[in-house]
């Protein structure tokens, strides 16, 4: 699939986490320490939405259950088998795009 514009650059400062919509899906989008990462802005816990919870220590916490995930793996701290599905990251002229599945 193409690359497709999610935000810019400026709205996603060092220790941001924020919640998009692109074709369709929900996406977690984060700056980690100056790194730009998406994922599937679903929990796989009950379905929460990752974006709209917090960035803590290098982790998206979910705000409905508190379930904590590698903001650089997409790992579940308890269970590095349950994981959030990381999408690839480009950014060109101060806006991001991410690769995201049909």
């Amino acid at each position: 699939m193409p690359l497709v514009h999610v935000a810019s650059v400026e709205m996603l400062t060092p220790g941001t986490l924020a919640h998009v919509e692109a074709g369709g899906h929900p996406i977690a989008i984060c700056n980690h320490e100056g790194a730009v990462h998406a994922f599937d802005g679903r929990c796989p816990h009950h379905g929460g939405p990752l974006g709209q919870g917090n960035l803590a220590e290098g982790h998206i916490i979910c705000p409905w259950h508190a379930w904590a995930f590698s903001c650089e793996t997409g790992e579940f701290d308890f269970n590095p088998e349950i994981r959030i599905a990381r999408y690839p990251v480009a950014i060109e002229d101060g806006e991001v795009f991410v690769d995201i599945p049909d």
